[in-house]
């Protein structure tokens, strides 16, 4: 009833209805623009390819099937994402942008330059795919020439730029992350066909064995749930403060420390890094050079193990978690800004060994969200151990974007809900 009653005042609410109904569309297009093949095409053959390749499959699921379909947005957002991540690791490094993101006129720069370094980062991914198709399969592109070759790249890379377009303009009416709505729609959109292939290959004995996965996934959502929203709150009181003849501070607040501070990006970051090495193998398998060959041959086959390749996963989803938690969360800052408004956490003296508590604090509850993102990124790797089914109709790390991203957006909608009770 009372989802009833939210849906109900999302449709009087002229202007956040017709924003919702934007996105759909934008949405709507996105979709559409995936089934769009660049010419010249085999799609069959490439499908064919992309089932035979695990790590080009991982790629293709987070595109919406658009890459086995070869289609004009086949890259996705993940330039962007890519070139977002530079950025923000280069933050780190150079103490310019460190400054810079401090700052309004400073974070908007640094998108522009986002934008920029969006292009040549989809154009240099297109030239990769379309040279290790060439090289690695026939009949998929057959013979093409350079204008041709060129042609395709550029194709592909306006792609990507109209995707970062529609993105940002989902953004903008602020129901949701633009960028996170495009991957939530590609993943979701794989769902039916998924589905379906199940359906199709039905065998009354893996009845328990669907259930099975059912189950899992049910268990995964409210996990997921919890790590997403699970928080550690750090008392903080604040001195009590003379001024004129009033007395401010003294009140008691807290400081809250997520669990999962670094969301979904050391799964993209570890998902980069493990997909890095074959890719470059692949466009050495046929080198003259017998070393090289099989030096090639030798990468390819160890990410192809499962056992390795579900380690080498796990542990670099682990550690990246860690990584970004130090990126984006900045105990002496916070520690700084504490004692600048007067505040300390009891028992814990202010500056240096407020910073230390909060570093030691987030160490031990980042250790639970870690473990939990590593299990859910090779959840569909143990799953395929103990079942032997070579598919899941949708994976941990998917559960895992699809989940949060209903979560930021519901959010969105019930803040703008609670803004116009406001304003009544």
């Amino acid at each position: 009833m009372a989802l009833y009653n939210k849906l109900i005042q999302i449709w009087k609410a002229r202007d956040l209805r017709n924003n919702l109904l934007f996105v759909l569309a934008m949405l709507v297009i996105f979709r559409f623009a995936a089934h769009i093949p660049v010419p010249g095409v085999d799609t069959s053959a490439l499908q064919d390819f992309f089932g035979k390749n695990q790590v080009l499959g991982l790629l293709n699921m987070f595109s919406g099937g658009s890459m086995e379909n070869f289609s004009i947005v086949m890259m996705g957002i993940a330039p962007y994402i890519t070139a977002s991540i530079i950025f923000q690791l280069l933050g780190m490094i150079v103490p310019a942008l460190e400054e810079m993101q401090k700052e309004e006129s400073g974070r908007q720069k640094i998108n522009m330059w986002t934008r920029w370094l969006t292009v040549p980062m989809a154009a240099m991914q297109s030239f990769g795919m379309i040279t290790l198709l060439q090289r690695s399969s026939t009949g998929i592109l057959g013979e093409i020439n350079i204008f041709e070759f060129v042609s395709i790249i550029i194709i592909i890379t306006t792609g990507t730029v109209f995707l970062m377009w529609i993105g940002e303009l989902i953004t903008e009416r602020k129901v949701g992350n633009g960028i996170s709505l495009l991957i939530f729609a590609g993943i979701i959109a794989g769902l039916p066909g998924a589905v379906q292939q199940i359906i199709a290959g039905y065998n009354p004995q893996d009845l328990m064995t669907i259930i099975g996965f059912i189950a899992i996934a049910l268990i995964t959502i409210i996990g997921v749930v919890i790590i997403t929203e699970g928080q550690r709150n750090i008392p903080v009181q604040y001195a009590k403060q003379i001024r004129g003849n009033r007395m401010y501070g003294g009140t008691t607040s807290h400081l809250p420390l997520r669990v999962n501070m670094a969301g979904v990006i050391p799964i993209i970051f570890a998902i980069s890094v493990v997909i890095f090495p074959p890719m470059i193998a692949q466009f050495f398998v046929g080198a003259k050079t017998a070393w090289i060959a099989s030096s090639a041959t030798w990468v390819i086959a160890f990410f192809e193990n499962q056992l390795a390749y579900g380690v080498m996963y796990f542990l670099l989803v682990f550690a990246f978690t860690y990584f970004y938690t130090e990126v984006v969360f900045h105990p002496d800052q916070i520690a700084e800004n504490l004692q600048k408004q007067g505040g300390f956490i009891p028992g814990i003296r202010p500056g240096r060994h407020t910073a230390e508590y909060l570093a030691n604090t987030t160490h031990k509850i980042i250790f639970v969200g870690a473990m939990f993102l590593g299990i859910i990124a090779v959840l569909p790797l143990i799953m395929r151990y103990f079942t032997g089914m070579q598919s899941l109709a949708i994976g941990g790390t998917s559960l895992l974007i699809v989940v949060a991203v209903v979560i930021e957006t519901v959010k969105q909608i019930e803040a703008q809900l609670s803004m116009r009770e406001y304003e009544q």
